[in-house]
């Protein structure tokens, strides 16, 4: 597999070094010098094949010979252990269940394979490998789980002070052993852009083996693609072939994997982007005028992100060509109020509790289904276990939430973690002293 960057089409890297360094030093994302197409068969029999078949046959067409087959079966069964069902809620609308994993978050998906493939590219003796990950609410808990106790790794998780659930700050600052916190008085932004500016400083990466733990990192895009083609195949399996996909966004990852599943071959229709305030994408689709803007707190907090970094990614997917982009996404964006509605809407009428950002997918799948009847299956994503969200949904409705026992367990945990200004010298400092 080689990889160029999206600032730098002539540059090529292979797999491994583009998982290592996860971040092109002229500051593009690293994409696939040719996105594969899977074979027509496997996508006609696709009901045919388990979660974890069918995320080797995806991982093997975009890996290739980095990582031999068997080995690359290893890591998937040992990554992707846990379901992601899709729940009917009547006849034409589907919800994905992506929180079934250890964070009970989608991205169990990508920190638990991107976690053992770095386990498996690094070799014993050599330099420790600092990951260092920005996290609005649920990458920080997933990536500290996956790579909790992982030999020859050490996880440092910039997180915003305030802005993250009880439950998700919990999963940051509980587990001690190679897991670092850093509690941030700023926003994710701020956290993101202390991460992208440490790849960029060559001094700092002279003495420190750094890499990225977040949806920047192609590892982690890679298993994003999964849930895609697994949902697809459960949908085949009951005689659907036509699906939209709504995908709760802010840093645009798990849409772009839905994408990258689309240009390898999936059958998908259609996506929608449901987004809080935090609106420049779909701003940009109305507009063609990309303007970032400082990210506002919202009760989806996993989604407050004002710069997505993705976006470039999905736009690279599509050359650029808005107008094909606008053929392919539909974008709609919700306030706190609109959000509380409809979390209030799916438990009473569907006897379904949903976290926030999960309620936004929902409200962005029934106005899409407004403006464009058909009959498609409408499948919209929950990406987080409500029982994260303590402070977002109704008490009575909370009450009625079956706590996992993990989370029931990190309430009983210290927290560890260090504060720290949005002060890139202080982050490198910190950093430094703990070589």
């Amino acid at each position: 597999m080689k990889l160029y960057s999206t600032n730098n089409k002539a540059l090529r890297v292979s797999f491994q070094e583009a998982v290592f360094n996860a971040l092109p030093q002229d500051k593009g994302l690293y994409m696939p010098e040719v996105i594969p197409q899977l074979d027509p068969f496997f996508i006609q029999n696709i009901q045919q094949y388990s979660l974890q078949e069918i995320a080797l046959t995806v991982a093997s067409a975009l890996i290739g010979d980095d990582i031999p087959k068997a080995d690359l079966k290893k890591i998937v069964d040992d990554a992707i252990n846990f379901d992601a069902p899709v729940k009917f809620l009547n006849a034409e609308t589907a919800v994905l269940e992506l929180f079934h994993g250890p964070s009970y978050a989608f991205k169990d998906f990508g920190a638990r394979f991107m976690s053992r493939v770095m386990g498996y590219f690094s070799q014993k003796g050599d330099q420790l490998l600092d990951v260092l990950v920005a996290t609005s609410g649920d990458t920080g808990g997933a990536v500290a789980l996956g790579f909790l106790g992982v030999e020859g790794t050490r996880v440092t998780i910039l997180y915003p002070k305030g802005k993250v659930s009880k439950v998700q700050e919990e999963q940051l600052t509980t587990n001690g052993q190679n897991i670092r916190a850093l509690e941030v008085d700023g926003t994710f932004d701020d956290c993101q852009a202390l991460v992208k500016e440490a790849f960029n400083d060559t001094e700092l990466n002279s003495v420190l083996r750094l890499t990225s733990a977040n949806s920047i990192n192609i590892s982690r895009l890679i298993p994003q693609t999964f849930y895609y083609f697994w949902a697809y195949a459960q949908l085949k399996a009951q005689g659907i072939s036509e699906v939209v996909f709504t995908v709760p966004s802010g840093n645009f990852g798990n849409i772009g994997a839905g994408l990258l599943a689309y240009k390898m071959g999936l059958p998908v229709t259609h996506f929608v982007a449901g987004t809080n305030v935090n609106d420049t994408v779909p701003r940009f689709l109305r507009s063609g005028s990309y303007e970032p803007k400082p990210s506002v707190q919202t009760l989806a907090n996993a989604m407050d992100v004002g710069n997505p970094s993705n976006w470039v990614r999905i736009q690279d997917m599509f050359d650029g060509d808005l107008e094909h982009l606008r053929g392919m996404i539909s974008s709609y964006t919700y306030d706190d109020v609109a959000t509380e509605q409809a979390m209030k809407e799916l438990y009473e009428k569907y006897n379904y509790i949903a976290c926030p950002h999960t309620a936004i997918a929902y409200l962005a799948s029934e106005a899409y289904r407004r403006d464009t009847p058909g009959t498609y299956a409408s499948v919209f994503l929950s990406t987080a276990h409500p029982c994260k969200f303590p402070d977002a949904i109704d008490e009575a409705v909370f009450a009625k939430v079956t706590l996992p026992k993990g989370a029931v367990d990190l309430s009983n945990k210290p927290k560890l973690a260090t504060d720290l200004k949005v002060s890139y010298e202080d982050f490198k400092a910190y950093l430094l002293a703990s070589r």
